[in-house]
This record gives C-alpha cells, structure tokens and sequence, in this order.
C-alpha cells in the first residue's frame, strides 16, 4: 500500500492512501443498489476503454510514460488497482514543508525568518496611515504615531491569535477592509467642518476608534458563542474555493498597478524574487537553503540600495510629483518625524466617540475566514475545525476591540502577503510568527529605528505581492482536488462565484472613483456604508454567492462531489488526531474552552 506522508519532520501526518480515500468509498456505498450498479458500468467502461487504448497503440507499436502507469498491454484491468490509477491522490496537507506549525528551525533560522516577516508586514503597517492621515488632516508627525501604534498593536494581535486563537502561524495585521468605512467617516459632514486640522485629526481618529470599538463586539460575540462554527456546517471545499482564491485575486490592484507607478524599481524586484526564491532555491550555505528561505530579504536589500542610489544620483529630480513617492527613498518623511522611544498606549487620542451610522460600516468588514484555511495549508497543517474557527473569529475580535482603543485607523485581519510567505520559504512554524510579533513591538517602540525600515519604496513591496498573493490564491484553487470538477454543477458555481467576486468589487470601485460616493447612496448613511463594504470586498462577494449557490442548487446527493466526505472528519476536534496535534490551547486553556 501507497504511503502518503509529510516531510515536514516533527509532524505525526503519516495518513495511507486507503485511509483517506475511505470517506468517498463510504459515501459511495451509502448509496441505493442502482446507483451502485451505474457506477460499476461506468467504471467497467472506463476499463475497457483504457484497455482499447493500450491495444490500439501496441498495435501501432506506441507507448508512453503514462502507459506504464496503467500497465503494460494486455494487463488485466481487474487486477488494476485504485492507487495505480490516481496519479496524484488528493492530500489534506501540503507536502514538501521543511518546518510545519509545530516544528521549529534553530533559534538563529528562526530569528532571521521572523525578522523578514516584520519587514514584509511594513508595507500595510505604512500604506494604510500613509492613505489615511493627510484626509484627515494629520501631519508627518501624527502620520508616524499612527504606524508605530499600527505595528505595536499588530504585534500583541498576533501573539494572541498565535497562542489562543486559531494557533496557525498567522501575522495578525491592518487590513484594507476597514479603509472604505474609515474613508466614510473621514468625509462625515460633522467632521469636515473643524477648520483645524490637528483638531479634525483627533476627532476623526476619535469617531474611528469608537466604530472599530463597536464592531469588534460582533466578532467577539460571533467567535465565543460558537455561531460562527455552526454557520461553518454550510461551508464545503467547493464552496471554500473561490472565497481563499479571492483572498489572493481580489487584491491585484495592490500588485502589478502599483508596480508600473515605478517600473525601474518594481520590474527588478519582481525578477530577482522569482529567481531566487524559485530558479535558485537550491543553492545551499552549510546545507540551508539561503536563496529560497531568505530570497524577500536578499531582494529588498539589493533593490532598497539600488532605490537609494538612484536616489541620491538625483535621476528623481525633475520627474512629477506621483513618481517620486513612489520611487525615491526620502519622500516619506518618517525618519526625521519619529521619536527615538514612543510606547503607544490606549486612549492615546482622548476618549473614543460612538455613532450608530459610522459603526454599521466597520461591522461589515469584519468577517474574514479563507484567509485562515489558506495558512492552515501553508503551514502543512489540516483544515481547521470549526470550533478553532470560531475560536480564530474571537481573538480577531478582541484585536479589532485594540485597535479602537489604541487607535490605529483601521481593525485587523490575517495578512496575506505574510501567508504568502510561508509557502514560499517553506516554513509554516509558529515560533517564528511569534518572534515577528517581537520585532513588531520592539520596532514601534524604537521609533528612529522603525521608520528607518519603514521608508522602503511601496513599490517595492507591491513587486512581491505579486508574487505572495498569487500563492495564496493557489492555494484556494488546490482544494478543488477535493471536489468533482466533471460536474457542471460545480463547474457552475465556482466559475459565476470567481467572477461575481471579482466583478461586483470592480463595479463598486468604479462606481465610487467617478461618483466620489458608492452605488449604494441613500440617506441611511449607516445602509449605504454597510452595502459599499460588503460588495467592495472580493472574498466577502464569492462567500455569499458560493455558499448560497452550493447550498440551494441540486445539493441532494450531491456530497462526494462537494467534497464533503473529505471534511467531515475535521468538523469536530477529536475527528482527526492531527487536529489536537495542531490546534490545542497551551497552559491546559482547552479546559475552559468546549470543542464541541
């Protein structure tokens, strides 16, 4: 029999092939006697047609790699077995990982891994304040305090989630969800009228703090009370594809548009990613594998001096404004702005301010899951029950519930670009998201020495999403293995739920750059904000459209091909031994949590 193992070295993952092919045998014997016999015909027609195929190109004197697969001519297909057949079984983890979520490389690997994680998660940690602050009348100043506040509380946000939410090596970080309704409240009428901008600044940033305050108690109520898990139930692999695949896709405007805003600095980061991450991978120093575990350090390295040299050569000097933000070291102005020490502490703009209609909008942007069924896969590990879900879910929560009292313009989610990450270096621990968590907060701390890192070119860092947001929506795309894709019913769904997702959003985009206000714009300012983030969001569009496509469209007797029979034993905590592996609370904690 067929092994199917991980080569990930401290991971108990050994699972034989029969095993777990056991769920679909299962569901096929559950059926009625005539759909058994159907099978058996086609399956009986399949053999005889391979085995005409064989003796068609004996005949003809052809054979081929695949041949030898299925047996030379004249095999007895009887005697074919399953395993033979499958070339590539499917697998619920992902093979080829040198360090999964519980297994850790030396302290020193593990240090230099963590720290090019910190500097990937800058490129958010800059860009959202960078977007924010000047519409709200901020200076350098407040710009720089709104990113070391950012990265602190993103730092705590991830030790939480690493230790008692999900457990997956996840940088919790600022997302982009949260800009449309924070754009909302920045051009709230009541606000626009403060003549000045200092005091315009800490009153927005107040009336953020109290709608991110407010929307986090959704999370929060949705992750503990286990709602969000039973909600999972209606949850398949072929449903969760499009929403982990929109996860990478939906952000493309983040990538190759921002690239060409600076093509001399963008195109050669993108080249020199590829080929050392990908063409030189197997260059080793003292049998590690430098290139392909440190290939985002190595790059921003090389193109950050690069910048800097065209830089100061003065090749910026007489181009227009856009270009020189974009391509020249010196324009963020962070260094010069920031403290040497600055410990950023709640309520550190006053008390927050609380508005029904300016809520609504932040709780439309805080459901977020695919993003943690792609690093669950990227760390080598098994799909996440829907207990850790919801358990994930709270802890988001409680990190959106610090970012409003913090005040870091905008809540947190799963990075992407740093799941991303884990599959191109090949290491999914959680040790070293922990000590980029570490990095996060003495950085913030150390003001001059953060915005030092903090002034690379976005351009830079928008060269590399290409590249890390492309894998995870691959990774989305890997689950269809699970599914039957030679049903139109499911080549239905997921191909109308891919474009919707990225469609809707596109229309709403667009809509809102000519108009200056979303599709939706009624007086119910708090139902306007609540549709325009909804549908602004990719992931968030194919959730709706796949789940309710693939709960309501022919789903009787449709499991198998769904994909189900592959999650049931993950829906529950003790349905597969690898999950208490994975997922259980340090300290004894699962006592106080129930897994049911």
């Amino acid at each position: 029999m067929n092994m199917l193992s991980s080569s990930c070295p401290n991971c108990n993952t050994t699972v034989s092939l029969s095993q777990a092919l056991r769920p679909l045998w299962h569901d096929h014997e559950s059926k009625s006697t005539s759909t058994a016999n159907a099978h058996a015909a086609e399956e009986i027609s399949f053999a005889n047609l391979l085995l005409n195929d064989q003796s068609e190109k004996s005949l003809l004197g052809e054979t081929t790699a695949e041949d030898s697969v299925l047996g030379s001519p004249g095999t007895d297909m009887a005697e074919l077995k399953l395993e033979e057949m499958i070339v590539h079984p499917p697998m619920d983890q992902l093979q080829g990982f040198e360090y999964c979520i519980d297994s850790n490389p030396s302290w020193g690997e593990a240090i230099a891994l963590g720290f090019q994680h910190y500097i990937l998660s800058l490129g958010t940690a800059v860009m959202i304040p960078t977007l924010l602050v000047p519409l709200m009348g901020g200076s350098d100043g407040d710009k720089v305090r709104v990113v070391q506040t950012l990265l602190f509380v993103s730092g705590i946000n991830t030790l939480i989630q690493t230790l008692f939410g999900t457990r997956l090596p996840t940088i919790i970080s600022g997302s982009y969800a949260f800009v449309i309704p924070a754009i909302s409240i920045i051009h709230d009428s009541s606000l626009n009228r403060i003549t000045d901008d200092h005091e315009r600044f800490q009153q927005t940033m107040r009336a953020i703090q109290g709608a991110s305050i407010v929307s986090s108690c959704i999370q929060i109520i949705l992750g503990y009370s286990q709602l969000w898990g039973i909600c999972s139930r209606f949850f398949s692999p072929l449903g969760m594809v499009p929403v982990v695949s929109l996860v990478g896709f939906g952000l493309f405007d983040r990538g190759f548009p921002v690239v060409g805003r600076c093509v001399e600095i963008g195109v050669p980061t993108l080249i020199l990613f590829i080929a050392a991450s990908q063409y030189l991978k197997h260059v080793s120093v003292r049998r590690l594998p430098i290139l392909e575990r440190f290939s985002l350090l190595i790059t921003i390295t090389i193109v950050w001096i690069y910048a800097h040299i065209l830089t100061v050569g003065g090749a910026y000097k007489h181009r227009p404004e856009r270009t020189q933000l974009n391509c020249r070291t010196d324009r963020a102005n962070l260094i010069s702005s920031a403290p040497w020490i600055k410990v950023p502490y709640p309520l550190q703009w006053g008390a927050p301010t609380f508005d029904a209609g300016h809520s609504f909008g932040m709780m439309a942007a805080v459901l977020s899951t695919g993003a943690y069924k792609a690093a669950a896969r990227l760390a080598s590990a098994t799909p996440p029950p829907a207990y850790v879900l919801s358990r994930g879910i709270g802890c988001q929560g409680i990190g959106v519930l610090f970012d409003g009292l913090f005040g870091t313009l905008t809540g947190s989610s799963v990075s992407v670009e740093n799941v991303g990450l884990l599959g191109s270096t090949r290491v999914g621990s959680r040790r070293v998201i922990q000590i980029s968590a570490g990095f996060m907060i003495f950085f913030s701390v150390m003001g001059k020495f953060g915005a030092l890192f903090a002034s690379i070119p976005f351009t830079v860092f928008a060269a590399i999403y290409c590249v890390l947001f492309g894998i995870v929506a691959a990774v989305g795309l890997s689950m269809l293995q699970f599914t039957n894709m030679n049903s139109m019913r499911n080549l239905f769904i997921v191909g109308v739920s891919i474009f919707l997702g990225l469609s809707v959003p596109q229309y709403f985009f667009r809509y809102t750059t000519s108009a200056q206000h979303g599709p939706a714009h009624t007086n119910a300012e708090w139902f306007n904000d609540y549709i325009n983030t909804i549908f602004s969001s990719p992931p968030t569009v194919a959730l709706i459209v796949a789940v309710f496509l693939d709960n309501t469209l022919d789903f009787h007797g449709a499991a198998a091909d769904r994909g189900m029979g592959w999650w049931d034993r993950f829906r529950k905590f003790k349905g597969d031994s690898r999950n208490e592996e994975f997922y259980t609370l340090p300290f004894n904690l699962h006592r106080f949590f129930p897994t049911s």
